[in-house]
């Protein structure tokens, strides 16, 4: 798996208040909020892998760039 966000995405990692310790995030696209994660992380890289994941589904073709 690549670990460069591909332009014009960008991922933003965030701790979460409750559960304590655990890590949520953002997939921007030009800025815009397109996708966010639903289910709280373990940690930052498992947050940030998640993330990335959901980039590649976006980026395949015949997907509707992340939104449903």
């Amino acid at each position: 798996m690549n670990d460069k966000v591909p332009h014009p995405y960008s991922i933003e990692v965030s701790p979460l208040a409750k559960p304590e310790g655990h890590f949520q995030w953002a997939i921007r696209k030009s800025g815009k909020l397109t996708e966010r994660s639903d289910r709280p992380h373990r940690s930052e890289a498992k947050a940030y892998e998640s993330a990335m994941e959901a980039v590649e589904r976006a980026l395949k073709p015949g997907s509707d760039g992340g939104r449903r």
